[in-house]
């Protein structure tokens, strides 16, 4: 049984204000990390042609060091980057599609349903939502105020987005013509035309600014009676009417062959910790040619390749278990992250992903499950997941595994403290993500990459 226990508060400003300046990396603007400079790609809804993916490979591997980290967003970070690389990275993410405005890069942020129209669930195609509503923000010159941080949510119904708390999400609703938009899913929303809804989110968006662009990077860092009035909203969208806003539903995309109702399977597999090799990430190149041509990078640090045959599928599934990748749900690996820790990262406590994989290779298939697990090695917690999870947090006197709810060190459940090398470890990990009567009660936390 976990005991709780009181624990300190983290200090505020967590999240940033304006007055802290927003230091969110881009594929432009670097950020110096202990083993070289970091770029942060973003992929509006996790989509990318195979062409596009094995750029980043070939990038990773020439610039980097041979890895591709995915973020709780769905974007691609690329690590140990030379000083004076980012004029040559700049131009072939151009020449490949993957930067359409320099000046709009940072806040292309956009999460999206990743099964939407694969599986026979949901009711819109939010992959065409995001590619208007991405052309949309790299025409809008007043969008470019807006925080790296700040998040679009397309949910196609089934309630998956919408769990991750984006700060402005639109909800298709059952026949498809109309979506339901709202600020950090909770609260009112509005009714809009399925048709106007990316229209309907940049509104929502310059809305946000305007009323609280000079206070707040995210609509998740204000409390919920001072977030923007969606009925002021309403006047300026044409045929929107307030709404009550759907219920989300905490879960990410089953992992393995996602057979679809038109004959065809999707894959779909994790990396494990969120990293992938450049030879991994190929592989997965192979199978989006061999299958409809398009990669998904979903913001549970996995990858959807749609539009196998049966048996195609089944055979690239298991190449890509052989590989290494996460490919059932029986899997130590599945739902566990670790931020980047040491040498990367100056201020972590530990290498926490030598720490987290030595914890995971011990623990036997089936043997976690339950709650999502995160190593992280400072208070920062960088990338860790929304809703309810297990905090691994490098400490002086060890790792402390605690139950969360959220981004700080508020609604804990803590389960004790370990030595960093303490074999008992991985049994309290354990423990912790097995769901039981101390793990009730959760929200949605802010799992700002």
């Amino acid at each position: 049984m976990l005991a709780a226990m009181p624990v300190t508060p983290t200090p505020p400003g967590r999240a940033g204000t304006r007055a802290s300046g927003d230091a969110c990396p881009g594929a432009l603007r670097l950020h110096a990390a202990d083993d070289g400079a970091l770029a942060r790609v973003r992929l509006p809804a996790g989509l990318l042609t195979p062409r596009q993916a094995a750029e980043l490979a070939a990038l990773a591997e020439e610039l980097g060091d041979g890895h591709l980290d995915i973020t709780s967003r769905g974007n691609i970070q690329l690590r140990a980057l030379p000083a004076g690389s980012g004029g040559e990275l700049g131009s072939r993410l151009r020449a490949a599609d993957l930067l359409p405005s320099d000046r709009h890069e940072r806040v292309r942020n956009i999460a999206a349903s990743p099964l939407h129209g694969l599986d026979g669930t949901g009711h819109a195609d939010v992959g065409a939502w995001a590619r208007e509503l991405d052309r949309l923000l790299c025409a809008d010159d007043e969008v470019t105020a807006l925080s790296g941080r700040f998040l679009f949510g397309l949910d196609d119904g089934r309630g998956d987005i919408a769990a991750l708390t984006p700060d402005v999400t639109l909800i298709a609703e059952p026949g498809g013509r109309t979506a339901v938009l709202c600020y950090a899913a909770d609260g009112p929303g509005l009714r809009v035309p399925a048709a106007e809804a990316p229209r309907a989110a940049v509104a929502a968006a310059r809305h946000f600014l305007a009323a609280h662009g000079g206070s707040a990077w995210r609509v998740t860092e204000l409390p919920a009676d001072g977030r923007p009035d969606v009925t002021a909203l309403a006047a300026r969208l044409p045929g929107a009417e307030v709404t009550a806003v759907p219920t989300p539903r905490p879960a990410a995309p089953p992992l393995g062959a996602v057979p679809g109702p038109d004959g065809r399977t999707a894959l779909s597999v994790a990396a494990p910790l969120g990293r992938l090799t450049a030879g991994q990430w190929r592989l997965l190149v192979a199978a989006a040619e061999a299958g409809s041509g398009e990669l998904r990078v979903t913001p549970w640090r996995g990858i959807v390749v749609p539009g196998l045959t049966g048996g195609a599928a089944a055979a690239r599934l298991a190449g890509l278990a052989d590989a290494g990748l996460v490919v059932s749900a029986a899997s130590p690996w599945h739902g566990a992250g670790a931020c980047a820790g040491r040498p990367g990262c100056a201020k972590s406590r530990a290498d926490v992903r030598a720490d987290a994989t030595a914890a995971l290779t011990g623990t036997r298939p089936g043997g976690t499950g339950g709650l999502p697990v995160y190593w992280s090695g400072c208070e920062r917690r960088c990338g860790h997941p929304g809703g309810r999870w297990v905090d691994v947090l490098a400490t002086e006197s060890g790792y402390r595994v605690a139950v969360r709810t959220g981004g700080g060190d508020t609604d804990a459940c803590v389960a004790g403290v370990a030595a960093i090398a303490d074999p008992g470890l991985p049994a309290l990990v354990a423990a912790a993500r097995r769901p039981g009567p101390d793990h009730d009660g959760a929200h949605d936390g802010d799992g700002t990459p």
